[in-house]
């Protein structure tokens, strides 16, 4: 029998999903488009469609279905008062599902910027309406395996796991197919006609077979950027989509800048790989990083800010007054301002095969996915910051037992006292201070792992297969070195830390100093990870991402 209250839930889901729309709200609708009958089986959209409208059943009915070689499957029917779309009607990105008439009718449809400009933007209980039921769609399309892309690869591999944390953290329903377990997995490589070592493999609703790809070709192929004009000029350009960039985007695309955020890999930063944040405000229960920055995303995009992904900033042409970004595929980005949050990567253990193993048994995110290929085994996590043992204790959900390895001689100093309490007192944890991994040893996958305590000078060989590194970051500057005044770390110097002799060096144009996030560039600015004196918080990086956009406000109407 069918829990009442699980039934309860589960119509509520259905109902926000898939909302029918009073005849008032119609009504306000029915002003941004026009009506127009429908054939039975006449095609609206199509899978790989671009530039989508987006329909309002008056008559009839639409059914949303994934295409199939042989019958298509039907995801859901659209009755009278229903409207069709999900998060491509925000990003601007190809339809993944076709839309078609299930017999005669009529439809109300309006052109996507309309529907942007008009409803998104400005009408709030329509916006919240329609906003709830995209998000909810694109996220049953990613839970059920959904989408127009197949992704064939092995658990064991780590471009396997690049391409499905690509796909995954920019919120791309994909099918998988584990080839170690699929049974029928050979038929699909013979059928693409592509090998093992050819793995991983995508292979998109255009018919193009992807081997081993690049995340960029993977961009290239889904489409993830066709809706960007990237020579197109901008009020702000914020390099990177972590919290403190998608921030800056959201603050200044609502209060009206054209906004273009580069991300040369995925949205999120280190925080989008956080299993759970639990000191952030408004979240007494905690929220996942990947959440919080899909949240970001479609609030920034809600407000129409752009987001390329997959093309980082390669180099900035420091002429003011006018600034330009090439970007990694050599075109070029022109700006009046910018917003430098590139954030800091993870530092990689000082072994000789640590390379080897990335991916492999090495990683430096700790999401639900790399929790899948650790299942039931014994784990070790490096580091004694929040990022560590918020890491730690998510893994015990999964794991039998996880070793913190700090070289510290505790964690007092570097974690928050409410993760040390649950360290503590974890049974499945094992804290060992002053101990630090000095081997990886293994073949195609890391198999053993030899750590030494420096304290008793004893090592000790385990055969354990997956360690999660989280140690002291460095930023992402390179690309900035010879153009913004960076201290001797790497990170970008900003405001007060700025002395006369470095704006003097930099040849600071103006009379006035550089406001407090400002770089040794007018009107380039840093926020979050990458900025010397950041607070490695995600509040001060979201709060760092909107002071910003204040002052960029003052550079544009200098």
């Amino acid at each position: 029998m069918t829990n009442p209250v699980e039934s309860a839930d589960q119509r509520a889901s259905v109902a926000a999903m898939f909302p029918t729309l009073t005849d008032a709200q119609r009504q306000r609708l029915a002003a941004h488009g026009r009506e127009r009958r429908v054939a039975d089986g006449e095609v609206l959209v199509e899978v790989g469609q671009r530039d989508i409208p987006f329909f309002v059943v008056t008559a009839g009915s639409i059914e949303a279905a994934r295409p199939s070689t042989s019958v298509d499957r039907v995801i859901v029917t659209l009755e009278p008062g229903m409207f069709t779309g999900e998060a491509t009607m925000l990003t601007g990105r190809p339809a993944i599902t076709r839309l078609r008439a299930a017999g005669p009718g009529t439809v109300l449809e309006i052109p996507r910027e309309r529907l942007l400009d008009a409803v998104v933007r400005n009408d709030p209980e329509l916006s919240d309406i329609l906003l709830r039921a995209f998000v909810r769609r694109r996220q049953d399309l990613i839970a059920s395996g959904g989408g127009d892309a197949l992704l064939l690869g092995s658990t064991h591999s780590a471009a396997t796991l690049r391409v499905r944390e690509f796909l995954t953290r920019n919120g791309h329903p994909f099918t998988f197919v584990d080839l170690d377990r699929d049974e029928g997995a050979q038929d699909l490589l013979d059928r693409f006609d592509v090998g093992v070592a050819d793995v991983p493999v995508l292979v998109a609703c255009t018919g193009d077979v992807l081997r081993n790809p690049s995340n960029e070709a993977v961009a290239r192929t889904l489409g993830l950027n066709a809706a960007i004009d990237a020579a197109q000029a901008r009020d702000v350009v914020v390099v990177g989509a972590g919290p403190s960039g998608l921030a800056a985007a959201v603050y200044a695309a609502s209060e009206g800048l054209d906004v273009l955020v580069i991300e040369s890999d995925v949205p999120g930063g280190q925080a989008g790989s956080s299993s759970r944040i639990e000191n952030y405000l408004g979240f007494p229960v905690g929220i996942s990083g990947a959440d919080l920055t899909a949240r970001a995303f479609v609030q920034a995009e809600k407000f129409g800010a752009q987001v390329l992904v997959a093309d980082g900033a390669r180099r900035l042409a420091c002429d003011w007054p006018r600034y330009e970004l090439e970007v990694s595929d050599g075109s070029i980005v022109p700006t009046r301002t910018v917003i430098i949050a590139t954030g800091a990567e993870y530092r990689r253990l000082p072994l000789v095969d640590v390379a080897r193993f990335e991916g492999a048994g090495v990683y430096y995110a700790a999401t639900h996915m790399e929790a899948q290929l650790c299942r039931g085994e014994e784990v070790i996590v490096v580091g004694g910051g929040n990022s560590a043992g918020q890491a730690a204790v998510f893994l015990t959900e999964h794991c039998a037992r996880v070793h913190l390895l700090v070289r510290a001689d505790g964690l007092s100093e570097s974690m928050s006292k409410y993760l040390i309490n649950r360290i503590e007192q974890h049974p499945k944890i094992t804290l060992r201070t002053r101990t630090e991994v000095t081997a990886l040893l293994g073949g195609a996958h890391l198999e053993r792992v030899e750590w030494t305590d420096r304290r008793a000078g004893t090592a000790e060989t385990r055969d354990l297969r997956h360690v999660f590194t989280m140690t002291g970051a460095d930023p992402c500057t390179a690309w900035l070195r010879g153009c913004v005044t960076l201290d001797d770390r790497g990170f970008i110097k900003t405001g007060p830390d700025l002395t006369r002799d470095e704006l003097a060096a930099a040849r600071w144009p103006l009379e006035r100093v550089p406001y407090l996030l400002e770089t040794s560039l007018p009107g380039v600015f840093a926020v979050g990870d990458a900025r010397a004196g950041n607070v490695k918080r995600v509040a001060s990086a979201v709060g760092e991402g909107s002071i910003a956009v204040s002052f960029v406000h003052r550079v544009l109407h200098a």
